[in-house]
């Protein structure tokens, strides 16, 4: 099942007081970046984040689902009604996570 456009839209919009935070559509999911790393996902209108260890202490009871067969577990996040919780989340994640991979430009 594909993730629906409203639900990335009320996510973006919880999110929104954040800067930097993007998105990318891949086959009927949505990937999702801040500052340019990839944070996480929108999986069957679900929103899962990588399981970091910053990401699992904000959370009272952490619940790891698959975004989708074959992938690694993430976090999933239910209080997607919570703004600063979101915003909160997000932040702690960046720092937890690695720089993006240069690309190789070829001549």
């Amino acid at each position: 099942m594909a993730s629906s456009k409203n639900y990335l839209n009320f996510v973006l919009d919880q999110l929104s007081g954040l800067d930097g935070v993007s998105y990318r559509a891949m086959m009927g999911e949505y990937i999702l970046y801040f500052r340019g790393k990839i944070i996480g996902g929108i999986y069957d209108d679900r929103l899962l984040v990588k399981p970091v260890t910053s990401a699992v202490s904000l959370m009272d009871t952490p619940v790891y689902e698959l975004p989708y067969e074959g992938a690694k577990e993430m976090l999933l996040i239910e209080d997607t009604d919570n703004r600063e919780f979101l915003c909160e989340l997000f932040q702690t994640i960046y720092d937890s996570l690695p720089e993006p991979k240069k690309k190789k430009i070829t001549p």
